[in-house]
């Protein structure tokens, strides 16, 4: 287990965070009344609310402030769409199997496991301590052979401190080598494992009832926005860059789901491209505003050293170096890394990791994936990739439609080259059948050759093209059928397939380590667990307490309540028979913010008492004021410091 800390500095125990999760039903296991299918999650109430809430803040950062085009492209996805894209070739994780048991593994998972196991052995045959992750150990499908304290050779145990550090750089050939050298096996059984095959990771299905139309769920919200290209940019008035963000469901049959929300099989997923023009080096208007905050880098140079040390730099100097590839790239790093930071990620636990060659997405020219540190180690929550101008061009080759950007230029451009013209009327009864195929090699002619071939054309009245698909893959062609010469053309416009910067969230998992980040527990009683959400993103924003059951106290509560609820602000009612404090900490666990105390006095004076969750501190004023107070508190304009400042201090309330 990772050694984490809650957001107190209090070492995190999963299993109470957990326990508390579940109780509270901010999530539970689907079916579970049918025994529950692995990687399959519902969410409750508060979970619910919490992913909405952060949703609304991710549209409020990024398609508000960025004036982004959102679309809602359909989930199920014809396979020509993915093949074209190369998911179904791509798309694929390693796995291997126990021939004896059938039992599948992930290779990456399992390498990692059984050297992470002797290096556990290792450190207690040395006698260093060992921290242990019950939990994960109490809830393993299959039961490991326990761990045998066995010394390694240092050079051994540097050698598989540096295999892990890049275990996502090996493809499934190095991981079937890795299994060979080290001698992996059956965590179980102890026996041999099948080399690696690719297994693709996408859900299949038939679309219509005759079931001829293959089809698949999609894996990403990306294709969608890709082809509807065209019409957002008719849409933007033609206007260059520019985004388009999505939001929606996306699925991946996942080989070993595990770590709870991290690795599921369906999930909600935000995506953004950002279409940009790659000539100038991919600039973006706004970097200035980004440039001198700082970030945590952990590039691929360190990673293939076999070190995970973090570089702290702006993002400046990161551009300024190319350690980053361009300031479109580093702009939406900083603008991820602000959004984490304001739905609750703690900074100090957010890092950005630069993708390995072998670990790169097929379309990808460079990557950083947002990682936060949770429990189950470094989860990589956000991708922000480089997808160059792949999908454009091969959605575009492959139906014709043009996929590009067509601008008038502000000065004509005056190009010289070698221009070919052919007889048609004589070419096409000399070659017959072979016309068309003759024709595209002479035009697919580089300037070089043009040049090379004018000259073989003025000495020998002749020249040759290679034509692979006609005859002997010669084909002669004689001074009547072409000419060759160098013509100044002028083009007024320019046409270009834009390049793709791509930030894709995995909304489930930045909710799942935010609750690591923001959960603790009061000193001297640690059952009573806090849930520090920020206010814009908690699931319920307020609770309202009546001091007692007292009838006076009743048209008081239902009146703030409807106030509140006018002002979009979500609240609920406790009016239990359990003590203030009971009432509040049940609360603290669900995240709730802020709660207002209704007492005698606001029965005399129309005034209440408005509590924090974090200090416990409370502050008190008419009704208008806290309803006041509330709304910049969850609107996130104001902190709960500003508050108190503004309004007088609450010590103990009215019993009578």
């Amino acid at each position: 287990m990772t050694t984490t800390t809650t957001k107190t500095g209090q070492p995190l125990d999963r299993t109470i965070l957990d326990s508390l999760l579940r109780r509270r039903l901010f999530f539970t296991p689907a079916f579970e009344i049918y025994g529950g299918v692995a990687g399959l999650y519902d969410y409750g109430p508060p979970g619910c609310a919490l992913q909405a809430n952060i949703i609304d803040t991710w549209r409020k950062h990024f398609v508000l402030e960025e004036d982004m085009l959102e679309v809602d492209c359909t989930m199920l996805t014809p396979s020509v769409v993915l093949e074209t894209s190369g998911h179904v070739d791509k798309f694929a994780d390693w796995m291997c199997k126990d021939p004896k048991t059938g039992e599948i593994f992930r290779a990456d998972h399992l390498v990692e496991e059984v050297l992470e196991s002797r290096l556990k052995g290792d450190k207690e045959a040395r006698g260093q301590k060992v921290e242990v992750d019950e939990e994960k150990e109490a809830k393993k499908k299959r039961k490991t052979k326990d761990t045998k304290a066995v010394k390694l050779p240092d050079d051994v145990v540097k050698e598989y401190e540096e295999i892990l550090a890049q275990i996502d750089n090996y493809n499934g050939e190095e991981l079937g080598m890795l299994i060979t050298k080290y001698e992996i096996k059956n965590p179980t059984t102890g026996g041999n494992v099948e080399p690696p095959v690719a297994f693709n990771l996408m859900f299949q299905t038939a679309i219509g009832p005759s079931s001829n139309l293959a089809g698949y769920l999609r894996p990403e919200t990306a294709q969608g926005q890709f082809l509807t290209f065209q019409k957002l940019l008719e849409f933007n008035q033609q206007s260059m860059p520019f985004a388009s963000a999505c939001i929606g469901k996306s699925f991946r049959n996942e080989i070993s789901p595990r770590a709870g929300l991290l690795r599921v099989r369906e999930f909600l997923m935000a995506e953004i491209e950002h279409f940009v023009d790659p000539e100038g080096g991919k600039k973006h208007p706004r970097f200035h505003e980004a440039k001198d905050v700082k970030i945590g880098l952990l590039d691929r140079k360190v990673q293939l050293s076999g070190r995970t040390e973090i570089t702290h730099m702006t993002i400046g100097e990161a551009v300024a170096t190319k350690t980053v590839d361009s300031e479109t790239l580093g702009y939406f790093i900083v603008r991820i890394y602000l959004f984490l930071v304001r739905v609750g990620a703690d900074p100090k636990k957010i890092r950005f990791r630069q993708h390995m060659a072998n670990e790169m997405a097929h379309y990808a020219a460079d990557c950083w994936d947002a990682e936060l540190l949770t429990s189950y180690g470094w989860i990589e929550c956000v991708g922000c990739a480089d997808r160059s101008a792949y999908d454009l061009t091969v959605h575009s080759k492959k139906t014709g439609a043009p996929l590009c950007v067509r601008e008038t230029r502000s000065e004509p451009l005056h190009i010289e080259e070698w221009q070919v013209d052919l007889d048609k009327k004589k070419f096409g009864p000399k070659f017959k059948k072979d016309g068309k195929a003759v024709e595209a090699a002479v035009q697919a002619l580089s300037q070089d050759l043009r040049e090379k071939l004018a000259i073989d054309l003025e000495k020998t009245a002749k020249i040759e093209v290679d034509v692979p698909e006609v005859g002997n893959g010669k084909v002669e062609i004689d001074k009547t059928l072409i000419n060759i010469e160098k013509r100044t053309r002028v083009e007024h416009t320019r046409e270009y397939t834009p390049n793709v910067i791509e930030p894709a969230f995995g909304i489930g998992r930045i909710l799942y380590s935010v609750m690591e980040h923001v959960y603790w527990s009061r000193e001297g009683s640690e059952e009573r667990g806090v849930l520090s959400f920020p206010p814009p993103i908690a699931p319920t924003k307020v609770l309202l307490v009546p001091l007692s059951g007292h009838q006076d106290f009743k048209p008081l509560v239902q009146r703030m309540s409807l106030k509140l609820r006018q002002l979009g602000i979500s609240n609920r009612v406790d009016d239990s028979s359990a003590s203030i404090g009971k009432r509040y900490s049940r609360n603290d666990e669900l995240g709730t913010p802020l709660g207002i105390t209704v007492d005698f006095q606001s029965v005399k004076d129309n005034t209440y008492t408005l509590r924090d969750r974090d200090s416990t501190k409370q502050v008190r004023s008419d009704e208008d004021t806290i309803c006041a107070a509330i709304k910049s508190l969850v609107e996130g304009q104001k902190t709960w410091a500003d508050v108190q400042k503004e309004l007088p201090e609450f010590t103990q309330q009215e019993a009578d």
